[in-house]
């Protein structure tokens, strides 16, 4: 997207204190950009849900919109990609999380709206076993041309990039910190190689350092960007089970690999196996089966059932899809309606043979 003034004000709005994902969306809604919202009277926004009188007075105070005249200066100079949420190239999976950032800066060459994507994460501490499973895992997903998120951190992360790399697959780290810098330093190479077949994502201003509070918070936007997360190795309390507990209650798939109870490293994967947040995988095939990437096995043709009596809920959703594929989630924002009430019509619609299913919970007509 070409920088434009209204880029500023949405780099503003992103980071104006107190206006977080929720609200930012509901000032969006009523004044259509971010340029508008900043212009509008107090005596408006102050008669919006939601909008106290703090939160006025910080849109008024310039503050933010100060920052962000050096925040652009920065972005220009260093060739940053400002993705805001009212984008057409905003990531639609990200776009459907009700905690999605309201802006992102991306560098490199990547589709953030690739056909298939799926996040590999772990413990820092990984296991000589969990690298050789994550390499194993990456190199088998190759052939499915997927492209791998992570989170450049020692471990699994930084072993699932390089496998990557490896097989030619565009890989992407989400980062807990501005794009000024990299780190862990040790994997700057690594990061530098992103830029020519994936790149860097973040939602921090340059200046953030890394810190503690930063990474639980960017695991959201590893989870949300994908159809899958991987969880390979995770302790209780790591941050990779954090992962894994945000793309379930995005309504993704999530895989975990199995270990003994006495592992430390296993204890997180088991624990998402065991609370049926995740399915249990050994190999790549189990991933292939859920997701519907299998290649040798031909589907098997649905008959369409003629004069079929629909509800209005199902007529609706197959004038949706007259033109174009959808996700669950697109479907459901589109009817005013959660993911669960939306897939017990798409089941309806798919036994009769009037829509398919695609890989990454997205449908067509059949």
């Amino acid at each position: 997207m070409p920088l434009t003034e209204e880029t500023l004000y949405q780099i503003a709005l992103a980071k104006t204190v107190h206006i977080g994902p929720s609200i930012g969306r509901t000032l969006l809604d009523e004044y259509g950009s971010a340029r508008e919202v900043f212009k509008a009277p107090k005596k408006e926004l102050v008669k919006i849900s939601k909008i106290t009188e703090r939160i006025v007075n910080n849109l008024a105070d310039n503050v933010a919109l100060k920052r962000a005249e050096q925040e652009l200066k920065f972005i220009e100079k260093h060739d940053i990609q400002v993705h805001f949420i009212s984008d057409r190239e905003y990531p639609r999976r990200l776009k459907f999380c009700k905690d999605a950032p309201l802006c992102i800066f991306t560098k490199g060459l990547m589709d953030l709206n690739a056909e298939k994507m799926v996040a590999v994460v772990g413990t820092r501490k990984a296991t000589p076993y969990g690298k050789e499973q994550t390499e194993k895992i990456v190199s088998e997903l190759a052939q499915h041309n997927v492209t791998i998120i992570s989170g450049l951190a020692f471990g699994i992360d930084i072993t699932a990039h390089r496998t990557a790399q490896e097989n030619n697959l565009q890989t992407a780290a989400v980062l807990a910190h501005g794009l000024d810098r990299i780190y862990p330093r040790e994997h700057t190479q690594t990061a530098k190689r992103m830029l020519e077949n994936g790149g860097l994502i973040t939602d921090y201003w340059s200046g953030t350092n890394p810190d503690m509070g930063n990474f639980p918070e960017r695991n959201r936007i590893i989870a949300g960007l994908c159809d899958a997360t991987l969880v390979m190795e995770s302790r209780l309390q790591g941050g990779s089970l954090i992962t894994g507990k945000l793309a379930f209650k995005y309504n993704r798939d999530v895989f975990a690999f199995p270990g003994k109870s006495t592992d430390n490293n296993s204890r997180g994967c088991n624990f998402l196996i065991k609370s049926h947040q995740a399915a249990l995988i050994e190999d790549v095939k189990d991933i292939e089966y859920q997701m519907g990437w299998e290649k040798s096995k031909k589907k098997k043709k649905v008959q369409k059932k003629l004069f079929v009596e629909l509800s209005e809920e199902e007529q609706s959703i197959l004038d949706l899809l007259k033109d174009k594929k959808l996700a669950v989630d697109e479907i459901g924002l589109e009817l005013n309606k959660s993911s669960s009430q939306i897939s017990t019509h798409l089941f309806n619609l798919e036994m009769n043979g009037l829509i398919k299913s695609l890989p990454g919970k997205m449908y067509q007509l059949n």
